[in-house]
């Protein structure tokens, strides 16, 4: 049988194929997440954007959306690109193309990364919809900041964004061991909010 595990920062073994959520630690993810670059790299500054500085962004559009949502729909925001810090980032058509495996994949690890920090394996539907509403958001801002996008292209692509927040959104990029720090941070500031 082939290795399917990984040896994390913190010792922890993870079965990639079998996630437990035994052996998720958040200061693995945000290391990971601060060292994963989106848009493989493609964008502008002396710092990668990392799935992290993604990851805290979505979750503050999330709340700027919908203020009167859970704290624990919060943190499902944080986390909604958990497996990242293992499998990587790979840019959508890229993840079309190669096929429902990576799905299957990513929501196993998902799944152990929810249940490790007190999320239901599955968050509802209408929830997993505004987070991706709020992922869009995010990637316009990406795409019109830091990734030569258009505006026309972007809106083509991801939708238009709200005036407002596309206004006062800057994206600013940071070096990972910063962006690790800050994601830290929010996650410990959420979960303490949690009933």
């Amino acid at each position: 049988m082939k290795r399917a595990w990984q040896r994390m920062l913190s010792g922890r073994r993870l079965d990639l194929l079998d996630p437990t959520p035994v052996d998720i630690e958040i200061e693995d993810i945000a290391h990971g997440l601060a060292f994963v670059a989106r848009w493989n790299g493609q964008t502008k500054g002396d710092w990668p954007y990392s799935v992290a500085e993604h990851s805290l962004l979505v979750e503050e559009i999330f709340a700027l959306q919908n203020p009167k949502e859970p704290v624990r729909w919060r943190l499902a925001a944080l986390l909604h690109d958990g497996p990242e810090y293992v499998i990587g980032d790979m840019i959508s058509p890229v993840k079309a193309a190669v096929g429902p495996g990576y799905g299957a994949l990513d929501d196993r690890l998902t799944a152990a990364i929810h249940i490790r920090f007190g999320l239901p394996s599955q968050i509802p539907a209408a929830t997993k919809k505004k987070i991706k509403d709020a992922d869009k958001v995010s990637a316009w801002l990406e795409a019109t900041q830091i990734a030569g996008f258009t505006v026309a292209e972007a809106n083509k692509l991801f939708g238009k964004a709200d005036p407002q927040l596309a206004e006062h959104l800057k994206i600013h990029l940071r070096p990972p061991v910063d962006v690790r720090a800050a994601f830290t941070e929010r996650f410990h500031a959420l979960s303490k909010m949690l009933p």
